[in-house]
């Protein structure tokens, strides 16, 4: 089992609940109105006046055959829309309950 995290700017979650459908995870907890700043070129995403919007996170515990079809199909949307702010990546899941 992998632990997918994928973060994104709250107006594409549609989308991104729409590559997690699409690849058959039904499962996630998702975080709203997040704060953060892209590492590079990514503007901020505080809420605020001068920074308005804000980001959302998913985190969801997949098949390790699930990921690579999940992370390609958000990297091709990050390509697309590089305003979309996401950033996606998995870690093992050792034990769970």
């Amino acid at each position: 089992m992998k632990a997918i995290l994928i973060t994104y700017n709250q107006a594409y979650y549609d989308e991104i609940a729409k590559v997690l459908n699409d690849n058959g995870t039904k499962g996630f907890t998702e975080w709203n109105e997040i704060k953060g700043h892209g590492s590079d070129t990514g503007e901020p995403h505080y809420g605020t006046h001068a920074w308005p919007t804000l980001n959302n996170a998913i985190i969801s515990i997949v098949d390790d055959d699930k990921v690579d079809g999940i992370l390609n199909q958000l990297h091709e949307k990050d390509l697309k829309t590089p305003d979309l702010g996401l950033r996606a990546f998995s870690w093992n899941i050792e034990k769970m309950i």
